[in-house]
């Protein structure tokens, strides 16, 4: 397995946080404590524990103060991609690609907050990812047992882990848990600039390449500051380390 695993990760850290202000305001999401810590730092540290080497992270929102508080980290080490205008997700990711290499690397939000179940959900992925199959790998969580959160899904999956997109008022059983394995394959049709993520599964769909994986642990939506709370209230009756330290 260990020749499966990433050692590059991206890191989505560069958005404007608009539903968590006022907090936002004067802090960039990923640097929100929640348990008495970053969410950014929970992120690079399961990264580092998955193997990875390398982290690049993107920037834009306050991004002076992320590279502030992450630039005397160790593991992984950390390369910063400053963007002067917004690029979304996937045009964040592009413009990062000559920094992760040929391999398929790790593609992890900055803000997102889990628990895993027996295994590293990081390592589930790598032990799944199969390269003649997939060009996208995706963790997905159930939304009965998200915390924190009250949308209506995202995908469909069926049992070889092949998905589809949530119907118009339809209310589907998992949502997308901002973690996921991507090759640098799924970019080659790629626009130029800003664009989303999702223009690209939609791509992987359409040729049977994009597939997901049940994570099996917690998941935690932080999204408004009453989202915030209400994760902080479920955190305080438990007593895992959302580490796993």
């Amino acid at each position: 397995m260990a020749d499966r695993r990433p050692t590059r990760a991206m890191v989505l850290a560069a958005g404007l946080g608009v539903r968590l202000r006022p907090v936002t305001l004067t802090l960039p999401k990923p640097l929100v404590r929640v348990a008495g810590r970053p969410l950014i730092d929970g992120v690079l540290d399961r990264l580092a524990e998955a193997g990875v080497e390398e982290a690049v992270v993107n920037t834009h929102h306050l991004g002076t103060l992320l590279e502030q508080h992450l630039s005397l980290r160790q593991r992984p080490r950390v390369r910063f991609s400053p963007e002067a205008a917004l690029l979304e997700t996937g045009g964040g990711v592009a413009n990062a690609l000559a920094h992760l290499g040929p391999r398929p690397f790790y593609v992890v939000n900055g803000d997102v907050l889990w628990r895993d179940g027996g295994t590293p959900a990081l390592l589930r992925l790598a032990q799944a990812w199969d390269e003649q199959e997939m060009d996208a790998l995706l963790l997905l969580h159930p939304t009965a047992t998200a915390i924190g959160y009250h949308g209506h899904g995202d995908f469909v999956m069926d049992q070889e882990g092949r998905l589809r997109r949530r119907r118009e008022a339809e209310v589907v059983p998992f949502l997308f848990a901002g973690i996921q394995i991507l090759h640098p394959r799924l970019f080659e049709a790629a626009p130029a600039g800003s664009f989303s993520l999702n223009r690209l599964y939609d791509a992987a769909i359409s040729a049977g390449r994009l597939r997901g994986l049940r994570h099996d642990g917690e998941w935690y939506h932080v999204g408004t500051p009453q989202e915030l709370k209400a994760v902080e209230a479920a955190l305080a009756e438990g007593s895992e380390s959302l580490t796993g330290e």
